[in-house]
């Protein structure tokens, strides 16, 4: 079992998610299932098999966030240690290549969204930077190649 550390509106998001799906999309899809049926012979109804594989697709997708949640802790911003780069912590880091600085907040996977700067936790960028310290430089293998960055600054989300 993996835990996934979340901020309190991810963690509050994934309940919305799970809720919506359960209660508007497992009724649509019934909805279908019900119409579908009215049609006849189920041997060889398209609609049918359509809406019971989409109703088997929701149903592990819930299934899926519902495991997701239930190994999710919610971290509190409070107590982060803003000594390192590590989960919930923004990183303001120079690109040496480019001369560029960019801001990335490390998040749980769930939480990711380039974005708006928010990396996952288990992102190549964000494994590379986690446990570093401001003035240290850190080469990050990603798909592209290798980038080079100096940690200028470590803030609270």
């Amino acid at each position: 079992m993996a835990i996934n550390y979340m901020t309190k509106e991810g963690y509050d998001a994934l309940v919305k998610e799970i809720e919506q799906l359960e209660k508007v999309e497992r009724r649509r899809i019934s909805g279908q299932i019900a119409e579908a049926k009215e049609k006849g012979d189920l041997s060889e109804n398209a609609e049918y098999d359509a809406a019971k594989e989409a109703q088997g697709m929701l149903e592990m997708k819930i299934a899926k966030l519902k495991n997701i949640l239930g190994d999710s802790r919610i971290l509190d911003e409070t107590k982060v240690d803003l000594s390192k780069v590590g989960i919930l912590t923004k990183v303001t880091v120079l690109n040496k290549k480019t001369n560029s600085s960019v801001n990335y907040t490390i998040v749980s996977e769930k939480e990711a969204d380039l974005k708006l700067g928010k990396i996952s936790v288990k992102s190549p960028i964000a494994m590379g930077l986690m446990g570093k310290k401001i003035g240290d430089h850190v080469e990050v293998m990603v798909p592209a190649g290798t980038i080079n960055f100096e940690i200028l600054d470590i803030s609270v989300v």
